[in-house]
């Protein structure tokens, strides 16, 4: 708890401090781009707010590293993530640093963990694939695509105050309950590690937008989450792959599901950000309405648009806490997940929104 604590204070008090000193590094730690289509706030914010993250949750990590139960997995796992925390934070202050490079930087992470934490995906239990997975080099490398890709998925619902850093902390808390259930000291201490770090953040970011994750926030909380996700099931035989991919099903399908509207509804590149992502509808359709006046209605939308893809990921969260063994059911539950998430886009993009997702 003692370190759990420090996670806390230690990532509430950095957040504080880049608040307060934004005049002095305000050039450049801030979103100064404020008319980019994926862009719903009003003023320069700094873009830094996993930088306070990051130092909460290595202060946590070095307070227990040297702990039996951990074995320096932890600080392993740590220094495994930094060169993907680093390559979003110098996109941060930079603005220059492509897509492509984030995602190869993430990749040497993902390579990393497979190697130095002997990490992979070797079942989905599905006959065949499970085969394949059998096939070390085949499994490193789909376990490199796995954590690469949920790792630029946490980025890409990163739209709206408190949107990414709480569905990060909705999965943490599944993955450290099912741990607490299998008896895993380690995954345990590491998710609610994350919560508490994410937690000092996001009292600043929701509701008011005060600082926001930025990519080096997004990208560190997308693969902490992804390597807990794969080691979680590596080491615990009984837990089911489709655990790990149904806790994870808002922002992994948000991606699949993206990528097929741009590239073959569209016809554009995958990689050009756009304005009609989920969470982008919702703000556009259903809360930016004729009744946003003042600047503090429009930021009051703002709010009220991350709560929507809150319960949607519990959606997907829930049945997979209850039934995380089970296979059939959490592959029916992806199914039946996608689906709804599909039929919901389809309404709202046709001005057809059901009458209980509207704005009273």
């Amino acid at each position: 708890m003692t370190s759990l604590l420090v996670s806390f204070l230690v990532s509430f008090f950095i957040t504080i401090f880049i608040i307060r000193s934004q005049q002095f590094h305000g050039r450049f730690s801030s979103d100064l781009d404020l008319d980019g289509p994926q862009k719903f706030h009003k003023t320069a914010v700094p873009r830094i707010g996993g930088l306070g993250i990051a130092i909460g949750l290595t202060a946590a990590v070095f307070i227990h590293y040297k702990s039996p139960a951990l074995n320096s997995q932890d600080l392993i796992l740590l220094l495994c993530t930094a060169p993907v925390f680093v390559i979003g934070l110098i996109e941060d202050f930079t603005k220059k640093i492509g897509v492509r490079t984030r995602l190869i930087f993430t990749a040497i992470g993902a390579a990393l963990v497979v190697y130095f934490l002997h990490t992979e995906i070797t079942r989905l239990d599905i006959p065949g694939v499970d085969i394949l997975l059998s096939i070390s080099p085949i499994a490193m490398l789909f376990t490199v695509f796995a954590m690469t890709g949920l790792t630029n998925a946490y980025n890409i619902i990163d739209g709206f105050n408190g949107l990414s850093s709480m569905v990060g902390m909705i999965t943490l808390l599944a993955l450290g309950y099912v741990s607490i259930t299998v008896g895993d000291p380690l995954i345990t201490y590491l998710s609610f590690s994350m919560v508490a770090a994410i937690l000092g953040f996001f009292i600043w970011n929701y509701p008011r937008g005060l600082i926001f994750l930025g990519d080096g926030g997004a990208y560190l909380i997308g693969f902490w989450i992804a390597a807990l996700s794969v080691m979680i099931v590596a080491r615990h035989d009984m837990i089911s792959p489709w655990f790990a991919l149904l806790i994870n099903a808002y922002p992994i399908w948000e991606t699949i599901f993206t990528i097929y509207r741009r590239k073959f509804h569209q016809g554009k590149n995958p990689g050009h950000p756009d304005g009609i992502h989920f969470h982008s509808l919702i703000f556009r359709r259903i809360l930016n309405n004729s009744a946003i006046q003042t600047e503090n209605d429009f930021f009051t939308a703002n709010a009220r648009t991350s709560p929507y893809l809150w319960v949607l990921t519990s959606l997907a969260v829930i049945p997979a806490v209850k039934w995380w063994e089970s296979t059939p059911i959490l592959i029916g539950c992806f199914i039946i997940f996608a689906s709804f998430y599909v039929w919901l886009y389809t309404k709202i993009v046709k001005f057809q929104t059901p009458e209980w997702m509207h704005n009273r």
